[in-house]
């Protein structure tokens, strides 16, 4: 084995997320929830007509919501606090159409305190989703609308404790007053940079993620988490390809997440049910598994409770992805590669789960391999490469071969890894595999190689 001659490590290489985007990165799956007036009228769409006594959830119940979605392997929580109807599940001093103005609990309710608490209480990240669009409010489509929204995010942002991520919808659609709005989007995104610093800011670009291009729970194949955002807004985004792949020449580290609902609608529909559990393994596979975030939308009913048929699909997705994912064939490998940096980027890290160890080759060495072997023959379909991100996203092209009796044969092959790259394959066993770099806009800095074993998911991607 050679040894690279280099010990310091390597450079940062392009835009690279800050500590916040990185921690959201690795939570990997959140629980959005679709919740207001559009529950009881089975719209999707509000047309902010709806007159407030229609938001009466009896029996809401955010410790549950909390409980189904910490049970179920989520790490977060996102509210629609306002759709696009201009309801706000809070007491907004900002507006007259809130849960101040309706009967249910006289009056004195407020979600975003309960469930900001109960998420609080169950160790989850609280986020918020507000619709700057509001088909309610009477000055909407003027310039005195864009204050009055900059003073709906400073009361949500500043009474519910920390908020991880803040939803940004682009729609933007006419107001009663038959109008569209200009929005200012440098000042809406500017009070949320204020007032909860490190919080994520969703929109169609950002600026901490970015929409995946579709509500089908698919990122793209290569997906690089890099984009160009100049010239752009949420409402006058890139292409929708752009969106899901990325750019490898973007200027901004933006992201992928994937926002997809359990069931066809948005908000609780009665005559709707939940996907199967093969549906939501392929989401996964195509969101976590191509270096995005996955957001799935579970809507409480009118009840306020999330239903029995989608927590009980939830926690069969959770049990599903423990028993794929619990074990690491390639855990006891000895690994070996064409270069190393030194000794603390050597080989073995990429079977070691600490994150911040991985393995990096010269700077100058763009198209290393490395090889895992093993005592006695693996058997496995899946294959999980993770890049260590802090340092940026460099590879763009890599294929896996694996040993068949004294050849090497290729298997695999893939373009970007990103945070997280999970391959599919077909059931093979072998006594080696080997990973070449084939294409890298910097040395490859790998922190994760490793292979499971999936018997239950039987679709094809």
């Amino acid at each position: 084995m050679l040894t690279g001659c280099g010990v310091e490590p390597p450079a940062p290489y392009g835009p690279c997320p800050s500590e916040a985007q990185l921690r959201w990165q690795r939570m990997e799956m959140n629980m959005f929830c679709h919740f207001g007036p559009n529950t009881f009228s089975g719209r999707e769409w509000g047309d902010g007509t709806e007159p407030e006594d229609m938001f009466n959830p009896t029996l809401l119940d955010c410790h549950q919501w909390a409980e189904v979605a910490k049970t179920a392997g989520m790490k977060g929580i996102i509210i629609t606090a306002k759709h696009h109807d201009g309801f706000c599940l809070w007491p907004n001093p900002a507006s007259d159409h809130t849960v101040r103005q309706c009967r249910w609990r006289d009056g004195k309710g407020d979600v975003l305190r309960e469930l900001s608490d109960a998420c609080g209480q169950a160790g989850l990240k609280f986020g918020i989703y507000i619709s700057p669009w509001d088909r309610n409010a009477p000055t909407y489509g003027t310039p005195e609308y864009n204050e009055t929204f900059r003073l709906t995010l400073e009361n949500a942002l500043t009474q519910y404790g920390d908020i991880y991520e803040q939803w940004f919808d682009g729609a933007n659609g006419e107001g009663p007053n038959g109008r569209r709005q200009e929005y200012d989007w440098p000042l809406f995104n500017g009070t949320v940079a204020r007032l909860q610093p490190q919080a994520v800011i969703f929109s169609d670009v950002g600026p901490g993620c970015r929409w995946v291009g579709n509500e089908e729970g698919r990122s793209g194949e290569t997906c690089w988490s890099l984009l160009n955002t100049q010239g752009f807004e949420p409402g006058r985004s890139p292409a929708v390809d752009v969106l899901n792949e990325g750019e490898p020449d973007g200027t901004c580290w933006l992201p992928v997440e994937t926002d997809v609902s359990i069931r066809p609608g948005w908000f609780y529909h009665a005559d709707e049910r939940p996907k199967s559990l093969q549906q939501l393994l392929s989401i996964y596979y195509t969101s976590v598994g191509r270096n995005s975030l996955l957001l799935l939308n579970v809507p409480p009913d009118t009840r306020g409770l999330i239903p029995v048929a989608d927590s009980l699909r939830l926690f069969e997705l959770r049990k599903a992805l423990d028993s794929i994912f619990s074990h690491d064939l390639a855990r006891d490998a000895r690994v070996t590669a064409s270069s190393f940096r030194g000794r603390d980027y050597r080989p073995s890290n990429v079977t070691d789960t600490q994150y911040h160890r991985y393995w990096a080759v010269d700077d100058s060495c763009l198209s290393p391999t490395i090889t895992l072997s093993f005592d006695h023959p693996v058997t496995f379909n899946r294959i999980m490469l993770q890049e260590y991100i802090p340092l940026g996203q460099r590879v763009a092209q890599f294929e896996v071969e694996v040993m068949q009796g004294e050849d090497w044969h290729l298997l695999s092959r893939g373009t970007t890894i990103g945070y997280k790259r999970i391959l599919l394959t077909e059931q093979t066993t072998t006594t080696a595999l080997r990973i070449r770099f084939v294409e890298c806009r910097a040395c490859p800095v790998i922190n994760r190689v490793a292979l499971f074993q999936d018997n239950i998911y039987t679709g094809k991607l």
